[in-house]
């Protein structure tokens, strides 16, 4: 029965997860697909570059709450467990949807809205690290990189010891390290470049380059 319960949990999660709000939200209300603008990422950083911070933060709370419902989902089933599978399974599903061809944000959205719902204190952390490193440097996947890094961390400082809630945390790490794999490079090389809201010269910069910054 436990297992049963738990493949029910990853499936639903990772299906919800699957639904990319960056490409509901462009389609049916822009009227376009974000995959054919700006760094033709469906994430919530590029919605928010071509068309507006009003559209990138509506991008994130969609993305907020089917976290939060695939988590009720996995606590309805499992309890904590559950919720903690569902975490992932959902991560999973926004970076690889089924509906999309696999293709989709890079969990940083997801990884917040888990990281809120989880445990408030290290998403203050993750937080107030993204700020800092965006005041620092105006580079997304830097901010990005370094808040989910402090998502384990912080657990980690604030006395968290149970394994499975740490190794989702260092799942959700891993993986949002793992889709900016080339934003890695980009900043190795010297290459990465600023985030500004959506613009003449931002829609011109980021039209010519794909996949640029940190998306959600």
């Amino acid at each position: 029965m436990e297992v049963l319960k738990t493949v029910a949990v990853i499936a639903a999660a990772y299906l919800i997860g699957s639904f990319n709000t960056a490409i509901l939200y462009t389609r049916s209300v822009l009227k376009c697909d974000v995959r054919e603008q700006g760094s033709k990422n469906a994430g919530a950083t590029n919605v928010a570059r071509v068309f507006g911070p009003k559209a990138g933060a509506l991008t994130l709370v969609g993305d907020f709450l089917k976290t939060a419902l695939s988590m009720l989902i996995g606590h309805l089933l499992m309890g904590r467990e559950g919720v903690l599978v569902a975490a992932m399974a959902c991560t999973v599903g926004h970076c690889w949807p089924v509906y999309y061809g696999f293709k989709g944000g890079k969990g940083v959205a997801v990884g917040a809205a888990v990281a809120l719902l989880l445990y408030p204190r290290a998403f203050g952390v993750m937080l107030t690290t993204f700020l800092l490193m965006f005041i620092l440097t105006h580079k997304v996947s830097v901010c990005s990189l370094t808040g989910a890094l402090m998502f384990p961390i912080s657990l980690v400082i604030f006395g968290v010891h149970d394994t499975l809630t740490l190794v989702c945390a260092v799942f959700v790490m891993v993986v949002v390290w793992f889709m900016h794999r080339a934003n890695l490079k980009r900043l190795r090389a010297g290459t990465e470049p600023e985030f500004a809201f959506g613009g003449k010269k931002e829609q011109k910069d980021a039209d010519g380059k794909a996949d640029q910054e940190g998306e959600s």
